[in-house]
């Protein structure tokens, strides 16, 4: 599934593509993609005549700005955006069709047809469904060390299922955080309530420039993920454990083993990440 830098280098190439453009028309040939409003029908009469005005990222969701409307967009395992002429074949899997008045389309494929899309009037996007329950954005200046102390302080969970929940923190998925907690030098079952306020400043740290870096890239293309151009990201050739078992650390040399935690595949350097005892403070966990 497509993390926040996947996620985020979509946004920005469908800024570039159809920024400003008015929807003619939308063809739906699989209605359960559209979950909001229930009606088909109503959903695209709603759309027709609206314009793009901006298009932006909230955790792992594609938020179209329109006139009068927010369309927002969860690609999960599969959906792709592309851009096309109005006359291009349209490929197999292709479920929604947005038609511009100047003979463009966007087009929405999914081959695993998990792909969700709700429309809400602006202003009314995170009251209910899919946004209105999300934690705080990691790329934002109100997501500090402090923070992610709070949000830590207390926990018994451990810690890579905590970085998981996208109530807490949000647009992390399993890549990211496998990557987070080995530059932190964590182990991913360590108890989040047990980490030291210098281990949770490392870890801030970590999870903001493994982000970052992944971001400038266009993100990992693992399995098939590409972007609104049909183009590959790149990070995955800087992933330091993710998807390198039996590999040797590159920091140590030690074998990168894979075990499950959460339910999760996780990767670590077991030297590098060691399971310590956990810390508490004035008989509470830090």
């Amino acid at each position: 599934m497509p993390e926040l830098p996947e996620v985020e280098t979509v946004v920005r190439t469908l800024r570039t593509l159809v920024l400003g453009k008015t929807i003619e028309r939308v063809s739906v040939t699989l209605p359960r993609i559209v979950r909001r409003p229930d009606d088909v029908e109503a959903f695209k009469a709603q759309l027709a005549g609206q314009t793009i005005r901006e298009i932006k990222r909230r955790a792992k969701f594609i938020q179209f700005f329109l006139d009068k409307d927010v369309l927002v967009s969860h690609l999960r395992m599969e959906g792709r955006y592309g851009l096309y002429q109005a006359e291009d074949p349209v490929e197999k899997h292709t479920h929604v069709i947005f038609h511009f008045t100047d003979g463009t389309e966007l087009r929405y494929r999914d081959v695993r047809q998990f792909g969700t899309m709700d429309l809400f009037p602006i202003g009314m996007e995170t009251s209910e469904g899919p946004l209105a329950k999300l934690g705080v954005e990691p790329l934002e200046d109100s997501f500090t060390p402090d923070v992610l102390g709070r949000l830590l302080k207390g926990r018994t969970t451990k810690i890579k299922p905590l970085l998981l929940n996208q109530e807490c923190i949000v647009g992390l998925g399993n890549i990211y955080v496998d990557e987070s907690l080995f530059r932190a030098g964590i182990h991913p079952e360590l108890p989040a309530g047990s980490l030291t306020a210098k281990q949770v400043a490392k870890l801030h740290e970590s999870i903001v420039t493994t982000l970052k870096e992944a971001v400038a890239q266009g993100g990992s293309s693992i399995k098939s993920y590409v972007n609104g151009q049909g183009e590959m990201g790149m990070f995955q050739q800087s992933l330091l454990v993710y998807g390198r078992k039996g590999q040797p650390c590159t920091r140590c040399g030690t074998e990168i083993v894979r075990f499950v935690v959460g339910g999760r595949g996780t990767h670590i350097c077991p030297a590098c990440q060691k399971v310590g005892k956990p810390i508490r403070r004035g008989g509470k966990r830090a």
